[in-house]
């Protein structure tokens, strides 16, 4: 595929998404750039939502996962299920029920305004480093195919991608995510399709399942070793708390729950997404063992995140399957990074300057336009200090991991606000949630390196029950909550 082909597909592919803001952001204003003015079908944000879970990452990393890993992530993908029902009846009732658009707002009703501030901060950071982590990734791969053909260096290749995204979110904001996200969502699964049918062909497998179930990378769960971090309780556990966290407590993710019209229908929104989801991350997988046994019987030396983008844009499968690589790749990568940008608007418009309360709507509408292009710029910067520093390591187990420590404080605070009635010493709050990583990141240390002992993913566990134990200790006696 020719860097030619590579740039009029990009050119196109924007000139969609900007039409598309250019329709759904006509008399738009903050009502409509926070929550859609509260008007989202629930089936398009249930089907855009796959998109911006997944991301480039997982359609990247998930497959480049098995060969080393065999299908044990299939262990997570189930415990998320549990996680998205507590999502839909518990924090879902509660949000729609304080008609929230922040739902970090819950914490200073709960609490007070430090803890409220806190749980914003985390998220905050949180988005910033997974959004960047993921765009890097994506930028990454762009570079080595496209730019760097065209002597273009790599902070330009970063900015161009950035500026792309403000371009069509500045103004529609989260109503023009919901339909980007589903056209998104749409060319990321039909990429996917196509991929796993030319290698199926050109392996000629005749039944997919059947395949996989005989192939020794295709082993899913692993009771053997409980000090292991792929033993299933602590992978199906962790899933659970990642899917809690990452989307119940995540204020990227819910802001597109929190524009369906009522919470019946948010609820049927996540319900269907949740059985979508395992089964796109199922084929993800199968896709990785096609993957995996066609570069071993092809002598393709490509391992990681590098097995996907080199056998699809490299290998012998043609090119309509490199276009739809390329296309899926887009889609996922951006399905995720636009609503990032526009979370991050949200969060610090509302949790940190409090716009809504202090300022007259001009003034709102100007102040969030400055926010979303200095959050452009942030994320410009993050990822090109990842440039630097990011090890050899694939990116879906840095987000995982880095996420133990930015949303255990998050959980614990939620946690303790939905199942205590105990009220907290507030300014205390932030330095709890300060501590409980460090704690957590130091005990990690001490078992891995004198017992032998991983907690895996199922560190946000740890991390968010330290968190609780450290709000226990500054709770305050003398008053009690009033729960909502």
């Amino acid at each position: 595929m020719q860097p030619l082909h590579i740039l009029l597909l990009i050119i196109g592919y924007f000139s969609v998404l900007i039409l598309i803001s250019y329709l759904t952001g006509k008399s738009a204003n903050n009502a409509t750039f926070f929550k859609a003015n509260n008007s989202s079908p629930w089936y398009l944000v249930a089907f855009g939502m796959i998109g911006a879970s997944l991301s480039g990452v997982t359609f990247i990393s998930v497959p480049g996962w098995v060969e080393a890993q065999s299908m044990s992530y299939m262990q997570m993908v189930l415990g998320y299920i549990v996680g998205y029902a507590v999502i839909g009846l518990v924090l879902l009732p509660l949000y729609y029920k304080l008609n929230l658009t922040s739902i970090y707002t819950y914490l200073q009703d709960r609490f007070g305004n430090y803890s409220y501030k806190t749980g914003a901060s985390y998220f905050l950071l949180s988005r910033i480093i997974g959004a960047s982590f993921r765009l890097f990734l994506v930028a990454n791969v762009l570079q080595l195919l496209l730019f760097d053909e065209f002597g273009i260096p790599f902070w330009i290749t970063v900015t161009f991608t950035i500026l792309l995204i403000w371009l069509y979110t500045f103004k529609g904001g989260i109503k023009t995510i919901v339909w980007t996200d589903t056209l998104q969502t749409l060319f990321m699964l039909i990429a996917v399709g196509v991929c796993i049918y030319t290698i199926s062909d050109e392996m000629q497998i005749g039944n997919l399942f059947n395949y996989v179930a005989d192939s020794e990378l295709s082993k899913t769960f692993f009771f053997d070793d409980v000090k292991s971090g792929d033993y299933f309780w602590k992978r199906f556990l962790a899933g659970a708390f990642v899917a809690i966290v990452m989307t119940g407590l995540d204020q990227d993710m819910m802001q597109k729950n929190l524009t369906c019209r009522n919470l019946k229908d948010a609820q049927k929104n996540m319900f269907w997404f949740t059985i979508v989801l395992v089964i796109v991350n199922f084929f993800f997988l199968a896709l990785g063992v096609l993957l995996t046994d066609y570069a071993q019987k092809n002598g393709i030396d490509a391992h990681k995140d590098e097995l996907f983008p080199i056998i699809a844009t490299k290998g012998t499968l043609g090119l309509a399957t490199a276009i739809f690589f390329l296309l899926g790749l887009i889609a996922a990568a951006y399905s995720s990074a636009d609503s990032a940008l526009t979370s991050l608007t949200t969060s610090f418009s509302i949790d940190i300057l409090e716009i809504d309360k202090k300022e007259t709507v001009e003034n709102q509408e100007k102040i969030r336009k400055k926010i979303h292009i200095i959050f452009s710029v942030i994320l410009i910067v993050t990822i090109l200090i990842f440039k630097y520093f990011i090890a050899d390591e694939s990116v879906i187990a840095k987000i995982f991991t880095f996420a133990n420590y930015t949303y255990g404080p998050l959980l614990g605070l939620y946690a303790f606000g939905l199942f205590s009635k105990l009220k907290l010493k507030d300014k205390w709050v932030p330095l709890v949630c300060i501590l409980s990583p460090i704690i957590t990141y130091l005990l990690n240390y001490i078992c891995l390196e004198f017992y032998d002992f991983s907690f895996g993913f199922a560190l946000l566990i740890v991390n968010g029950l330290v968190t609780f134990i450290g709000l226990y200790i500054i709770k305050n006696s003398k008053k009690k909550a009033i729960i909502i």
